[in-house]
């Protein structure tokens, strides 16, 4: 399996940013990773670490904004043993650790000045030095870095530093936000809910027309990560079922889409006598199996249930397809 078959879309701007990431995966430059929050940033660096000569080595992903400042150091580099109270015993560190393989550190424009320091040592020489400890030691990693700020503007307040971000900054590549792929949102919503559903052992929803148009004019603030997170939502809720604007969560439609006064008129309306419900059932399933010319999937997407309802009720009312 291709590394990178878990970043999804076809959109132009993505594609050629896989172009890119492809050519880079085969070299040991230093890659920056640049994009907003959600945009899949450590999905790039992971499939660039599979499609590497590394590949087979550790890949250490670090959230560089979780390390508390008076750890990272050695964290980072390591300690040892009694270089501070609580050291009670030697502690390789997440870049030795990681000898031959990969060290991602995402939201890298969180590390403090010092930190900052020490990288950019490590970037130009391969050595580190551990906390309380007079030797360094030469490391064999190849760094990813990540962040979704400008950090020119970093630099221009003093809070990253130059020589770092040029370091860094051998090759960007830059993950455009969802909004700017087009095309890619149904990609997105049928390979997620598809995935989900399969977890979750359930059916997985489809979209209506107008549902998947308002999907599509959504600015996705959160990008693929809220993307993503809105199909388990309704895989979960909505098995199996046609999901139009009026199940959209509220944030998404954006109190747009509302169904209007022809909407909510019946569609059916019950005459004074009474009708008998299981011939009315039965009646559009006949309709819905001759429009969709025996295509039960079809079919079953007309009447807004999955197949298996679809082919359960057609087995109760002994309906047969030709």
């Amino acid at each position: 399996m291709d590394g990178f078959d878990v970043l999804i879309g076809k959109a132009p701007a993505f594609e050629s940013l896989l172009r890119s990431a492809r050519m880079v995966a085969a070299t040991e430059v230093t890659v920056l990773i640049m994009g907003e929050t959600g945009t899949g940033k450590e999905l790039m660096a992971e499939a660039i670490h599979a499609e590497s000569r590394r590949a087979n080595k550790t890949f250490a992903a670090i959230n560089c904004a979780a390390l508390p400042e008076s750890l990272a150091e050695s964290e980072l580099f390591g300690h040892r043993r009694g270089a501070f109270s609580g050291a009670t015993h030697d502690h390789l560190g997440r870049f030795r650790a990681a000898e031959g393989g990969t060290v991602f550190l995402d939201e890298v424009n969180e590390l403090s000045a010092g930190i900052q320091a020490k990288l950019l040592r490590f970037l130009e020489s391969g050595e580190c030095q551990a906390v309380g400890d007079t030797r360094t030691h030469h490391c064999d990693v190849r760094v990813i870095a990540a962040t979704n700020c400008d950090l020119n503007q970093h630099i221009k307040e003093g809070r990253f530093r130059q020589d770092l971000y040029y370091r860094l900054h051998v090759v960007p590549l830059e993950l455009p936000p969802l909004r700017q792929r087009e095309g890619d949102i149904n990609q997105l919503l049928k390979h997620f809910c598809a995935s989900f559903a399969q977890h979750h052992g359930l059916v997985p929803p489809n979209f209506n027309s107008a549902a998947l148009r308002v999907l599509n004019t959504y600015p996705w603030p959160g990008n693929v990560r809220e993307l993503r997170n809105f199909c388990e939502r309704m895989v979960v809720l909505l098995p199996g079922q046609t999901i139009t604007p009026q199940n959209l969560p509220f944030d998404v439609r954006g109190g747009l889409n509302l169904p209007t006064e022809k909407e909510t008129q019946p569609l059916i309306t019950l005459p004074e006598s009474g009708l008998e419900l299981e011939r009315v059932e039965m009646e559009l399933i006949h309709q819905a199996i001759a429009r969709a010319k025996g295509n039960r999937s079809k079919a079953a997407r007309l009447l807004g249930i999955s197949r298996d309802t679809l082919c359960y009720r057609m087995q109760k009312y002994a309906i047969q397809t030709h």
